[in-house]
């Protein structure tokens, strides 16, 4: 796939690239708010008049309704592409990548999660098309990042053939991928089959590792997950989450991640970690904590403190906005907007400027 670089809008620009910086929005708070998935907008930006059609959207309604369940919520990419400089991770598209400032200590890596191969329902009847569309992206970056972190569902039934179709797929952007798994990857044999190829040294599945001063931290809670349930770390990983973190000094720039969030997005749906608080409350002495999860097949962003929360969208299919639908599950749009509910987030934060500035870009405009 042939990659172009995205021009940089004017901060007075309503296009849809525009970065929308937190500073500027009077919703960038800790309350829980929500913004609809739309097929033809990007979220958190003055809707332009060929735009307006969106209200006459399934989707659009349930957006108006929900507005206060979920802060700086957004529907955003498939692929995301973290930059660490100056000990803060910050998200960014993946084509900007090289207007990186130049830094002896700066990495990257990217996050792809919820692939679902196997899965082959409406909206998407190939996911293994889609999964190859944000690889080529990512191997078309014009820095190489150091490394890929996989946010789970890899799969969609467990099935040995659909995790070797993942991962060759995946192991062709020719970089390192540290995985952790989702619900959908664990539903036979305890996970054992899931652990032996893609957690051969994590017994458990749970494990962390450094890179260039960053400490990393993989862990799981979909493990004997209920229908509908909230997920679960369980006493054995928070005792080693615990005693992992007891050397790491409180400047030590710390990533989380997992497959369903940490925080609690919706629990009517299970979205959220049931004793995800105890995790987070080990992190709250550190200064910099970033915390990737996948899951709910959609962008949501929260602050709260020291901690910035991210989930991912899926590279398989939408679900619908918390609440908006009777249960969560794939979301169907029409075929030709598929990928136009797909897409890209950047997020970059300068170090000495709270300010986020946020760039969505769909997949379909790659």
């Amino acid at each position: 796939m042939r990659s172009r670089h995205l021009p940089t809008p004017a901060p007075d620009s309503t296009h849809a690239n525009e970065p929308v910086r937190a500073a500027d929005r009077s919703d960038h708070t800790d309350a829980p708010r929500v913004t609809p998935p739309s097929v033809d907008s990007a979220p958190s930006r003055p809707t332009r008049p060929a735009e307006r059609a969106d209200a006459a959207s399934p989707l659009a309604p349930h957006g108006r309704e929900r507005r206060h369940l979920l802060s700086c919520m957004a529907w955003a990419g498939t692929g995301m592409l973290w930059t660490i400089r100056a000990g803060i991770p910050t998200s960014m598209l993946i084509e900007s990548a090289h207007a990186a400032e130049a830094d002896p200590n700066a990495f990257s890596f990217v996050q792809i999660s919820d692939s679902h191969i196997g899965f082959s329902k409406e909206p998407n009847l190939d996911p293994t098309s889609t999964l190859e569309q944000a690889i080529d992206a990512i191997k078309a970056a014009p820095r190489k990042p150091a490394f890929m972190i996989h946010t789970g569902d890899i799969s969609h039934l467990s099935k040995p053939g659909e995790l070797d179709t993942a991962e060759q797929i995946i192991r062709s952007a020719g970089l390192d991928v540290h995985y952790v798994p989702g619900e959908h990857d664990v539903l036979v044999d305890d996970g054992q089959t899931y652990l032996d190829r893609f957690a051969p040294k994590a017994p458990h599945g749970w494990y962390s590792f450094d890179q260039n001063g960053v400490h990393f931290i993989g862990l799981v809670n979909v493990m004997n997950l209920k229908s509908g349930g909230l997920g679960l770390l369980g006493d054995a990983q928070l005792d080693w989450l615990r005693r992992d973190l007891e050397t790491r000094t409180s400047s030590t720039p710390i990533v989380v991640f997992a497959h369903i969030p940490l925080w609690t997005v919706y629990p009517d749906w299970g979205w959220g970690t049931d004793d995800g608080a105890q995790a987070l409350g080990y992190l709250k002495r550190f200064g910099s904590v970033t915390v990737l999860n996948g899951h709910i097949h959609q962008v949501a962003q929260k602050v709260e403190g020291s901690m910035r929360f991210y989930t991912a969208m899926s590279t398989a299919f939408p679900q619908p906005a918390p609440g908006t639908a009777p249960s969560p599950g794939p979301m169907k749009v029409p075929a030709d907007q598929l990928r136009s509910l797909l897409g890209i987030r950047s997020i970059e934060y300068v170090p000495g400027n709270a300010t986020l500035a946020v760039v969505d870009t769909r997949l379909s405009t790659l």
